[in-house]
């Protein structure tokens, strides 16, 4: 048990005095990249989806005719 009580500690002071948070602004800048870089892969994602869809249909059109 004194180990764990050790674990927590130590975890507790590395997290207060070692770790270096980023500041609000770099959040905010993280968010917004993040934010953009999921937006622009769901754009291709769903381009590729369509693109696909168009391809087999006219694919699919031309055998039954």
């Amino acid at each position: 048990m004194a180990k764990v009580v050790q674990f927590i500690k130590e975890s507790y002071e590395e997290m207060t005095q070692k770790v270096t948070w980023p500041t609000w602004g770099d959040l905010q800048n993280s968010a917004m990249l993040v934010l953009v870089a999921s937006l622009i892969i769901a754009l291709v994602i769903f381009a590729m989806d369509k693109g696909s869809t168009f391809v087999l249909d006219a694919f699919y059109q031309s055998l039954s005719n």
